[in-house]
């Protein structure tokens, strides 16, 4: 039931109830991400995801965000991305949590070779 209202009242928690209701009416799934998030199309070619867990526009991998944006017309899931050997998975933002990037974590820290003067 609190799934339900969420649905309703939050687009936060993945997919509002217009968004739902388009979807099962005119949403054609033509594909799954590794994220698990889907993707859908409808006959005018608007194209959306319904996200997995939250709401980040940065869980959509580059393949998949080519594709949303009519960069490409092939879906991603039935094309073949090459990738080079240097190139790393794609990650969400890690922004705000501990995973983040923080500069002072990875700066080695020197020790003085004097203790300073204090009154």
């Amino acid at each position: 039931m609190i799934k339900f209202f969420k649905i309703i009242f939050t687009w936060w928690n993945g997919q509002t109830l217009g968004t739902f209701l388009n979807t099962i009416f005119f949403g054609k799934l033509v594909g799954v991400d590794d994220f698990k998030n889907k993707y859908y199309v409808d006959r005018n070619d608007k194209r959306w995801v319904i996200f997995n867990s939250e709401v980040e526009a940065t869980k959509i991998p580059p393949e998949w965000h080519a594709w949303m944006h009519h960069l490409i017309k092939e879906v991603p899931s039935q094309r073949e991305f090459s990738k080079y050997k240097w190139q790393k998975d794609h990650q969400e933002n890690k922004t705000g949590t501990k995973d983040a990037y923080n500069p002072n974590k990875y700066k080695p820290q020197i020790k003085a070779d004097y203790e300073s003067w204090r009154p």
